[in-house]
C-alpha cells in the first residue's frame, strides 16, 4: 500500500514485481496473447530501452526493431525479468525522475498489475484508498484521449460511485453526443473499462 514516502507508481510496481514472482513465467495475462513472462517483458523493455519505445507507440517501421529487443530481451531468466521490473528505469531514463514517474508509471504499473491479478481464477476487486483513487480519476481523462475505448454509440459519461452522488468531479463527459452512455464505478473500475478492459471492469453501464 502507498504511503506518503511512497508513490503510487512505485508501490504499485513492487506488488506487480511480488505477484510476478510467485506467479513464475508462464501463467496468463490480461493483455491478449501475453504471458507473464511477455508483460515483464514489455516492461523492462520500456523502462530501459528508450531506442524501442517508437515501435510501441507509433508502430510502422519502428516495429521491427521493438520486436527484435523485446525477442532477445524475453530470452533472459525470468528472474532476471522480475528484478528488471521491480528496480524500474535506471537514473538516466528520464522515466526514472520522481515527477515523470508519477506522470507516465503510475496508470501503467496499475493496469499492468490487475492485468495479472484479474487473469487468475481466484481475483477479486481491490479496494484501494480515496487518495490512491483520486489520482485514477484524474488520469481517466488523459487515457480516454489516447485511444482504445471500447465502442459505444453517441456519448460518453464516466461517474465514480465511491463518493456521494453530485460530489465535485464525480462526473466526467468524455465524449459528446446523444444518446449518451455512462459508466460507473470506482475510479480504478472505470480508469480499466477505458483502457479497453470492459470484460474485467467492475462497471454499471447505463444509456440515456
Amino acid at each position: 500500500m502507498p504511503t506518503a514516502a511512497q508513490p503510487v507508481s512505485q508501490s504499485e510496481r513492487a506488488a506487480l514485481a511480488d505477484l510476478l514472482e510467485q506467479l513464475g513465467p508462464d501463467q496468463p495475462t490480461r493483455c491478449e496473447g501475453w504471458t507473464t513472462r511477455d508483460l515483464a517483458t514489455h516492461l523492462v523493455v520500456r523502462d530501459r530501452r528508450p531506442d524501442a519505445m517508437p515501435g510501441v507507440v507509433l508502430g510502422g517501421p519502428f516495429a521491427g526493431w521493438t520486436a527484435r529487443v523485446s525477442a532477445r530481451t524475453a530470452q533472459r531468466p525470468f528472474a532476471e525479468l522480475v528484478a528488471g521490473v521491480r528496480s524500474g528505469p535506471p537514473s538516466w531514463v528520464p522515466t526514472s525522475w520522481p515527477a515523470v514517474d508519477r506522470l507516465l508509471n503510475t496508470v501503467e504499473m496499475v493496469v499492468h498489475h490487475e492485468d495479472v491479478r484479474r487473469a487468475q481464477p481466484d481475483w477479486a476487486p481491490r479496494e484501494l484508498p480515496r487518495t490512491v483513487q483520486d489520482q485514477l480519476w484524474s488520469s481517466v481523462p488523459l487515457l480516454a484521449r489516447g485511444g482504445g475505448l471500447p465502442r459505444t454509440a453517441g456519448g460518453l459519461v464516466v461517474r465514480r460511485s465511491d463518493v456521494p452522488d453530485g460530489a465535485a468531479d464525480s462526473e466526467r463527459r468524455l465524449r459528446k453526443g446523444s444518446p449518451a452512455t455512462t459508466v460507473t464505478g470506482a475510479p480504478l473500475e472505470v480508469l480499466l473499462w477505458v483502457s479497453g478492459r470492459p470484460d474485467v471492469a467492475c462497471v454499471d453501464l447505463t444509456v440515456d
